[in-house]
């Protein structure tokens, strides 16, 4: 072993313990992308795979838990939306799979969530987008934090990863595993954030054009052609609608979305629905637009969610490659520092 080898299993033993896989790599949620298939090959590639929940039913849930089980032994985690309307019986699906690690995403967990999941013995990761709300949460009980900034495709915050990091990671670092994602594309990267305290990395972005991916051949073009700088933030058009900004590849379903915020805003304004529901809607917008260019392949008029790393994507290959060209590119970075 390297010495730049060495120093990165050290530097990732404490996420490794915790997330129960060879690399503290985290593969990141994304709707339609994370299912059984890529989650299964991350898994098995040594990362940890996440299952995106999503808009999914209880039912669809336990089905893509079994599936992924019956492709891999290795760990694995679900990543479930604070906001669903069925969020306990999503928990209670998870319990009954023995799912170790429960990802919880959009928001402050809600009265009960936290201890029905930790009372299935299951481990609770939280995004903290601000140093205030990882303090709250460590607080609240949460077994690891990941800090996720706005480099990042989907609903992201209005901070960058390396501000949030440089912010939250000296001063929770000891006390809950931390993992840094948004923006990250390379190992240089990791070895980066490690270095500062980091338990491991979230990636998701760079494994949409894996081989293993069920992504239309549409949508990994779209990605494999495109430069940092096209993965551009959704514009919030009225601030009475909370509306969490998305990171998409620019194209004409850009402005679907401004049309349909203007259409919730009016609905609204008409007392025709309440905010809960217009939000709900919104969501439910972006699970549709989202299906369109995944599975369906309209990366035209779909959402074609990808991170700013999306750059640093430049062929389809197998996850197993993408993980050992990662933990190669850390390793190398960790020894030319030891130098």
């Amino acid at each position: 072993m390297s010495i730049g080898q060495d120093r990165l299993k050290r530097r990732m033993a404490r996420g490794v313990e915790f997330l129960g896989s060879e690399v503290a790599i985290l593969g990141g949620a994304m709707s339609w992308v994370s299912e059984r298939n890529l989650v299964a090959a991350i898994s098995n590639a040594g990362g940890f795979g996440v299952i995106a929940c999503g808009a999914m039913t209880p039912e669809l849930l336990d089905a893509e838990i079994a599936g992924t089980k019956a492709l891999t032994g290795k760990p694995f985690g679900v990543n479930l939306i604070t906001m669903h309307p069925q969020l306990f019986d999503l928990i209670a699906v998870c319990a009954k799979h023995q799912v170790g690690h429960v990802v919880l995403a959009g928001g402050l967990p809600p009265a009960g969530s936290l201890d029905a999941i930790k009372a299935n013995g299951a481990k609770l990761i939280c995004f903290a987008p601000a140093l205030s709300l990882a303090k709250k949460l460590i607080r609240s009980g949460v077994d690891a934090l990941v800090v996720e900034g706005m480099e990042a495709g989907g609903h992201i915050g209005p901070v960058s990863t390396s501000v949030l990091a440089q912010e939250i990671l000296p001063a929770v670092a000891d006390q809950v595993p931390v993992f840094v994602a948004g923006g990250i594309g390379r190992g240089e990267a990791i070895a980066g954030y490690l270095d500062m305290g980091a338990a491991g990395v979230q990636l998701g972005t760079r494994f949409v054009c894996a081989t293993e991916s069920i992504a239309h051949a549409n949508f990994k073009k779209a990605f494999i052609r495109a430069s940092a700088r096209d993965a551009v933030a959704s514009v919030q058009i009225d601030p009475r609608l909370p509306v969490i900004p998305v990171r998409a590849l620019k194209n004409a379903g850009s402005e679907l979305f401004t049309a349909k915020q203007r259409e919730v805003a009016q609905a609204l304004d008409e007392g025709r629905i309440e905010m809960g529901e217009a939000q709900l809607q919104i969501e439910h917008y972006w699970a549709g637009a989202l299906r369109r260019a995944v599975i369906d392949g309209d990366v035209e008029h779909g959402s074609v969610m990808a991170g700013q790393s999306v750059g640093m994507v430049a062929r389809e290959e197998p996850v197993a490659g993408i993980i050992a060209t990662l933990m190669e590119e850390a390793a190398q970075a960790l020894e030319r520092r030891a130098a």
